[in-house]
């Protein structure tokens, strides 16, 4: 059977390599992904995330979202993120995101990849 020319993120979970700046998503955050139709969302907790949220588009290995999220201190922040979806040889997923700050001042770069179910 031939493989789909693109991997679902439907029902994955993945977490950042590494920790951004205090504060904001970091390496115990979780995003459960959704895709359908060339939709994604996702929610997102953990580390200093009390709740986050996403919603975009996917075509091809581009991802073009938005995000919204709540701190554990109760102040909120959105953003817009690109993202390019990358298999790893394991058969995990990798996203190479380049994202900017739409509520405050900042951009940067990130890596989020799927765990496995024990690091869930």
């Amino acid at each position: 059977m031939a493989r789909p020319p693109h991997r679902s993120l439907d029902g994955l979970v993945l977490a950042p390599v590494a920790d951004q700046a205090p504060g904001q998503v970091g390496t115990r955050t979780r995003f459960r992904y959704h895709e359908r139709d060339g939709e994604i969302w996702a929610d997102y907790e953990g580390g200093d995330i009390a709740r986050g949220y996403l919603v975009g588009t996917r075509r091809g290995d581009r991802l073009d979202f938005r995000y919204v999220q709540l701190k554990h201190d109760g102040t909120t922040s959105c953003g817009h993120c690109v993202s390019r979806v990358v298999e790893l040889p394991d058969g995990r997923v990798r996203l190479e995101e380049t994202w900017e700050w739409e509520s405050q001042e900042g951009s940067g770069t990130s890596v989020v990849e799927q765990v496995t179910a024990h690091e869930r």
